[in-house]
Order: structure tokens, then C-alpha cells, then sequence
């Protein structure tokens, strides 16, 4: 399942979030520092080498956000940024935030980050 050349489909809602097996699917489809927590969000912490990059990271994953309208929590310091991303209509995780992740993960350059 190659989830980067996905595109997000609109969630209407009405819609019972990804639970059990069909979550562990998409998990194991991602790379292994995403974490699904509490079974409801997504949630990365990325590591740059300094402020700049870390802020070109988010201005990137912005970009992704609004191409794809799923927006994701954002934070970001010092060489971190963090990456929170559920479906908001339903409460929890939707394929789009496991496309919307690998995605991001793609835009990600491991050379410029630390590890």
C-alpha cells in the first residue's frame, strides 16, 4: 500500500473511525515513528538541526495540508516540529491521515534532520 501517491477524499462524516485490524494495516504502512495514540491521532515528532529548517519543514507541511484540505495540529521550536493528525468529522482516524502522514513523510529530508 503505497499511501504517498494517495489523494485525500472528502469525509462527510457518518463515517465509524478506523479501529483494530484496519488501523494496524494503515499503521504498518507508515513509517515506524508515527505513533497512533490512544487509538483516535497520528503523532510524529520530526528533529532539524536548527530553527530555519524546522520552520521550512512546517511551511512545507502546510503546503500539503491545504492541497490536500486536511489540516493537521502543528507545533514547532527550536529543531522540533510535531505532527498531529486525526479527522475531525469523526473523531478519529480516517485513511486521509494516514495519506496525509505518509505524504509528509515524503516531504521530509532525512539529510536535513537529525536523528
Amino acid at each position: 500500500m503505497n499511501l504517498a501517491e494517495r489523494k485525500c477524499e472528502p469525509c462527510r462524516g457518518g463515517v465509524e473511525p478506523l479501529r483494530g485490524e484496519a488501523l494496524e494495516t494503515y499503521r504498518s504502512a507508515l513509517d515506524s515513528e508515527w505513533a497512533v495514540v490512544d487509538g483516535h491521532h497520528l503523532e510524529r515528532t520530526f528533529r532539524f538541526p536548527d530553527f530555519a529548517r524546522a520552520l521550512a519543514f512546517v511551511n512545507a507541511v502546510g503546503a500539503l495540508a491545504e492541497a490536500e484540505q486536511h489540516h493537521p495540529v502543528i507545533e514547532f521550536t527550536w529543531g522540533q516540529v510535531t505532527v498531529r493528525l486525526w479527522t475531525h468529522k469523526i473523531d478519529g482516524l480516517h485513511p486521509n491521515d494516514f495519506i496525509l502522514a505518509a505524504r509528509i513523510d515524503a516531504a521530509h529530508e532525512p539529510s536535513a534532520s537529525q536523528t
